[in-house]
């Protein structure tokens, strides 16, 4: 997946190619009908994701309404349950460049802001040498988990369980400053029901599109003229494994690692 995005077996990846490798990933996971929308441009079309998110089985009156409509909380189309029908869960990502060197302080009140949003997953990123998962935020400081605890393949059993204890963070959350942040970050939202990114467009523009002078990210009702006919993404032909790219493994732990922060 990572050398389809450019990048060589063993280099790091950055946020933004972590994002797109998720979006492939998701394409081939048969267990769920997840929709993984990655933001272009630091723009989020809100078009593109009710094309994506709505199940093609629907009625196309339904269907047209669905994508091409904003609708507000009290024009939603529910079913008896209340809930929103034919709605493929959303899982919005979004990577940014929050400065060039150093993350600009004009978006320090905004970035922390997408953290108390119920929709949101946290942020990827980190500093030079450093990747992490940021969950929170108190004062100006950031709640973060280490991903990088590495253990031996588990395979399931023959129930179809899986003993996933150590997979689960065994140390507290760690926090470091918000200035100390690599500008290259991506932000992640869920949405299971369209009521749900409903509520969270309607965030964006009054917590974050009108409270600040310098945007974050844009949020669009229609998809931008000057830019490809959005295509929802489907599963591709898969026809190697990737190994035949790899002359050696030996080489793989010659020389160390170097890891960088891409930018976006």
């Amino acid at each position: 997946m990572g050398v389809g995005e450019g990048k060589s077996i063993g280099e790091w990846f950055g946020p933004n190619t972590v994002a797109q490798v998720l979006k492939k990933l998701a394409l081939f996971d048969e267990w769920n009908s997840l929709a993984v929308y990655v933001s272009m441009d630091n723009t989020v079309v809100i078009e593109d994701i009710k094309k994506m998110c709505w199940s093609p089985a629907q009625s196309s009156s339904v269907a047209h309404s669905s994508a091409h409509l904003h609708r507000s909380a009290l024009g939603r189309n529910k079913n008896t349950a209340g809930l929103c029908t034919g709605w493929k869960p959303l899982l919005l990502i979004i990577p940014l460049r929050l400065g060039i060197n150093h993350i600009n302080p004009v978006y320090i009140d905004a970035f922390k802001e997408c953290f108390k949003m119920p929709q949101s997953l946290g942020a990827l990123g980190g500093k030079p040498n450093n990747a992490y998962y940021f969950i929170g935020f108190l004062g100006n400081e950031l709640i973060y988990l280490d991903p990088h605890t590495t253990q031996s393949f588990v395979d399931s059993e023959e129930n179809g369980t899986v003993d996933d204890e150590s997979f689960h963070c065994q140390q507290a959350p760690h926090r470091m400053k918000i200035m100390n942040l690599d500008p290259s970050v991506a932000l992640g939202f869920f949405c299971k029901e369209e009521c749900d990114f409903d509520n969270w467009c309607s965030l964006v523009q009054k917590e974050i599109l009108k409270q600040q002078s310098l945007r974050m990210f844009e949020l669009v009702q229609k998809h931008p003229p000057h830019w490809p006919p959005f295509i929802p993404p489907a599963k591709p032909e898969v026809t190697t494994t990737g190994a035949e790219l790899i002359e050696s493994t030996d080489k793989l732990f010659e020389l160390e690692e170097e890891f960088e922060i891409l930018s976006v």
